[in-house]
């Protein structure tokens, strides 16, 4: 079920954190989703990658989101799918993407060194009044919030995949975390169209991820074991569940990179072999899932 997200920026807000400009660090299917969703909200967005050449598929993708929109959001036609692209604008030097930036949402790979060194930059650059929230699901906010030279100011904000139909925002702060900094960010999740899932503390995979990686990893083991192939795993999945899709299915949707960075970090060693699997036999030959046209399965069009 999709729903009418309202474009209000101007309703009562916390004058000590002022939610207007909004950066988002990377363009992946994600981070892209975020950004556009944002700029579809009503906000000002500032596109975030390291490359010109990055930014120029990065335009491609939000081009595509429109038209999405425009065909599975309610009150998306008529242009307002289009004039969220015009709110969305580019950068590849970080210090200019977070120069205005009331908050940064950080959507770069699964991997804690990037994280960490990418927060150590920007904490130099961000303006102080800068609220820094990751995407990270795997990670945990205390891992990384150091890192910012701003603990207090830093927390989790994950979401889901086609977060216009999956709109939940799982919000994780850790002991540093200002709980007036985490309430703005509460509200913030309601203004773009989510529904925030507000942690108590702590837990890795937070409530989302927490369910979705083992189920998927289960399914990668049974690959690996040669027990059955991916349509026959998720068929039985679909039958039994009343699901729409199994966990390959899904994997697909949430980008064989990130599976791969997810189990490859595993102490599980068979998890470790089926990350690698996933990386020999699909990554390195281009198939990254629903992004590229082909994952574990073939797609009609790159999404």
């Amino acid at each position: 079920m999709t729903t009418d997200m309202t474009t209000d920026t101007h309703d009562q807000r916390n004058n000590n954190f002022e939610i207007a400009h909004v950066t988002v660090l990377g363009t992946g299917v994600l981070g892209s989703e975020i950004a556009y969703q944002t700029a579809y909200s009503g906000f000002a967005v500032t596109a975030y990658d390291i490359s010109e050449e990055i930014l120029e598929a990065a335009r491609t993708r939000f081009e595509a989101l429109a038209t999405r929109f425009e065909n599975e959001v309610n009150g998306a036609a008529g242009g307002r799918a289009q004039a969220a692209l015009t709110r969305i604008r580019y950068s590849s030097d970080l210090k200019d993407a977070a120069h205005d930036a009331d908050l940064v949402i950080e959507a770069v790979p699964e991997i804690l060194d990037l994280k960490r060194d990418v927060y150590q930059h920007l904490g130099q650059v961000a303006p102080e009044r800068t609220i820094f929230a990751t995407n990270s699901s795997t990670l945990l906010p205390s891992q990384m919030a150091d890192s910012s030279g701003r603990p207090d100011r830093f927390l989790a904000m994950h979401f889901a995949n086609k977060i216009w139909i999956h709109n939940t925002a799982e919000i994780v702060g850790d002991p540093c975390t200002d709980p007036a900094v985490y309430q703005t960010v509460v509200a913030f999740a309601r203004r773009i169209g989510m529904e925030p899932i507000e942690l108590h503390k702590e837990q890795p995979g937070y409530v989302l991820n927490a369910l979705a990686v083992p189920w998927m990893g289960a399914a990668l083991k049974l690959l690996i074991r040669d027990i059955a192939d991916p349509e026959t795993i998720d068929k039985t999945w679909r039958i039994d569940k009343e699901a729409p899709e199994g966990p390959f299915q899904n994997m697909d949707r949430v980008g064989l990179k990130t599976v791969y960075d997810i189990y490859a970090a595993s102490d599980d060693e068979e998890l470790r072999a089926a990350a690698n699997y996933v990386k020999q036999h699909y990554i390195d030959k281009g198939k990254l899932g629903q992004p590229t046209g082909e994952g574990f399965y073939r797609y009609p069009a790159a999404t």
